[in-house]
């Protein structure tokens, strides 16, 4: 990771300050009101590769401590550097994508891809309670669960889609789906939003109609009530919206057609924030549906670090609370493969738009 720039440093600092004020401006009802939960992405649940049917010794200390820092987290006190107060019990966690380490390695390895998807399912489980994680979960997949959109990890996704509790829509596919946390709607778009019927190239990653699901979603599920929502795809966005010669697309993990589409289909609503994993490092800025992630104005866009890869032991999680005036964000970390955790001294706050 470079270092930080002098630029971002002023920018994290400004986005300190504000939180600072506007925590001091909220009233404890609206603390109560709150929809609360973890971002977590890139697990990569990883099998041996000498015995594919056993898992890699790190892979699952890494994954196994994870759940318990997420079971442990609740009830505990925030530092007064960012707020103090209680970590609320969560609604659930949200699990960017890259669920596992080989789904994307075709069909050879698709033994080694069930092996560790079943391990995140005994793990994480599905609606809480129901494997070693005590909150709901809500996936979706990444580029290394499948990047075309078959495969073991698809079709357990699809499967625990038709089981998982307080679902409010589910795509004709049954790959993507939307529930309601509180006063704040959520829709799962997979690994990216995609598939805008004006775009006629071959995409490196198939969206698997995410975006046509999305709109329907919002109209039917949201319309004019002004309800906060929340979309969570696996891929970041920022890179891939400048308009490239078609020889430069085929080679990028999300269309740029299809991200200015995603960024259109967004105006009518109230979008409280975008959310992914997939780069390995956090970064919370705003899009405004260009390639400057450097903006005041624009969607929220939440982009976590690592949850709890093999390659590395450190590691980190996100922490969102959405009330009715603002969203505000913090960050747990580990270096040492969640054997010990830390909360990042800062806090990232964000007006809802009305």
């Amino acid at each position: 990771m470079t270092p930080t720039t002098r630029r971002r440093f002023l920018r994290d600092a400004a986005f300190t300050s504000v939180a600072a004020v506007a925590r001091l401006c909220l009233t404890a009802s609206e603390r109560e009101d709150a929809v609360s939960f973890f971002l977590v992405g890139d697990t990569h649940y990883c099998a041996q590769k000498e015995n594919i049917k056993v898992m890699d010794e790190v892979s699952a200390s890494y994954n196994a401590a994870l759940v318990r820092q997420l079971n442990e987290l609740p009830r505990t006190a925030f530092p007064e550097g960012i707020g103090g107060g209680v970590v609320p019990v969560p609604s659930g966690v949200i699990h960017a994508g890259d669920l596992v380490d080989n789904g994307d390695k075709g069909p050879a390895k698709h033994a080694m891809a069930e092996t560790e998807f079943a391990a995140f399912t005994a793990d994480w489980g599905l609606n809480g309670g129901d494997g070693k994680l005590r909150w709901p979960v809500r996936e979706v997949h990444g580029n290394h669960d499948s990047p075309r959109g078959d495969g073991p990890v698809i079709t357990g996704i699809k499967e625990r889609n038709q089981r998982r509790t307080g679902i409010v829509n589910r795509s004709e596919n049954g790959l993507h789906y939307s529930w309601d946390w509180g006063g704040v709607h959520f829709v799962a778009l997979g690994i990216v939003v995609g598939d805008a019927p004006e775009v006629a190239r071959t995409r490196r990653y198939a969206p698997m109609g995410s975006l046509p699901f999305l709109k329907q979603d919002l109209e039917t599920h949201v319309g004019k009530s002004g309800r906060p929502v929340v979309l969570v795809h696996h891929v970041d966005v920022h890179r891939y919206s400048e308009t490239v010669p078609d020889d430069k697309v085929k080679s990028h993990e999300w269309d740029y057609g299809d991200a200015q589409a995603f960024h259109a289909a967004l105006k009518p609503y109230r979008i409280a924030a975008t959310m992914c994993g997939h780069t390995h490092t956090r970064k919370i800025a705003r899009w405004n549906g260009t390639k400057d992630d450097h903006v005041t104005e624009g969607v929220p866009s939440l982009n976590t670090d690592n949850a709890a890869h093999f390659d590395k032991p450190a590691q980190a999680i996100l922490h969102v609370e959405i009330a009715a005036r603002e969203m505000r964000v913090r960050e747990f970390g580990t270096k040492d493969g969640w054997q010990t955790g830390a909360w990042t001294p800062q806090v990232w706050s964000f007006p809802l738009s009305v």
